[in-house]
């Protein structure tokens, strides 16, 4: 029989060697999908309480003052601390860490600020924030030396509202087993680094080979600072509808 009268198209060998990558790729794309749904089930899993609560450690975290707790808005920055708290988690109560000073060893306070917020989520607001509490942050600008360009990030202009307090971080439950699930989750983390597969996964779902996500910032000499501001304060919009 001619080749020209054959009924199907006969492969070459470059097209059967890029049908395997093909079929490669799809299975590694398969792999990672079914390794995100494994995960996500893992995250999904209830928590048990412990029938028996132990400590471990201890964790320090910000509170309102004992002064202010009495104040008509007193709520209003409890509310505020539940969206910028930070929490540092020790084996000792003193949070000291150990630091070497000419060739000594001392010890050092471990330093804990309230949570700051960068442009990208203050623009996205993630926090959820209301417009009375984001008139108690500060925009600040600095420059960011590793990148080198500049930054913006809004700070609580109160701190001193907050005082850092140190109590007992009991384990009272716990995240629930699944044997099976992590078994399986296992096989499929082994077979993908024991073969170095992570890379190719990466560059089929990410679009490159090591991702690299910037900070959503603006270079400097492209940052408007009348973008985005009111042409009238509150205070003022209000007084001109009442005249």
């Amino acid at each position: 029989m001619d080749i020209h009268e054959c009924p199907y198209r006969i492969k070459s060998v470059r097209r059967k060697k890029r049908l395997v990558k093909l079929d490669f790729d799809k299975n590694l794309i398969r792999l990672s999908k079914r390794r995100n749904q494994l995960w996500q089930l893992k995250r999904d899993l209830p928590m048990v309480p412990l029938e028996h609560p132990y400590q471990r450690g201890w964790k320090r975290l910000f509170v309102l003052r004992d002064d202010l707790r009495d104040t008509p808005k007193a709520e209003f920055y409890e509310e505020i601390l539940k969206k910028i708290n930070t929490v540092h988690y020790h084996y000792d109560p003193s949070f000291k860490f150990k630091k070497r000073r000419k060739r000594r060893y001392g010890y050092e306070m471990r330093k804990q600020e309230l949570s700051e917020i960068d442009q990208y989520h203050w623009d996205s607001n993630r926090l959820k924030l209301f417009d009375s509490e984001k008139e108690c942050f500060t925009r600040v600008e600095y420059t960011n030396m590793t990148h080198r360009h500049l930054e913006v990030k809004y700070v609580f202009s109160e701190p001193w509202r907050f005082v850092l307090k140190v109590m007992p971080y009991m384990v009272t439950q716990v995240k629930q087993h699944d044997y099976v699930l992590e078994r399986e989750i296992a096989e499929l983390d082994n077979y993908i680094d024991d073969n170095f597969l992570d890379p190719r996964i990466r560059r089929l779902t990410n679009g490159s080979r090591f991702r690299y996500r910037r900070d959503y910032v603006e270079l400097h000499k492209y940052i408007n600072k009348l973008k985005n501001t009111p042409r009238y304060s509150q205070i003022e919009a209000y007084l001109d509808l009442e005249t």
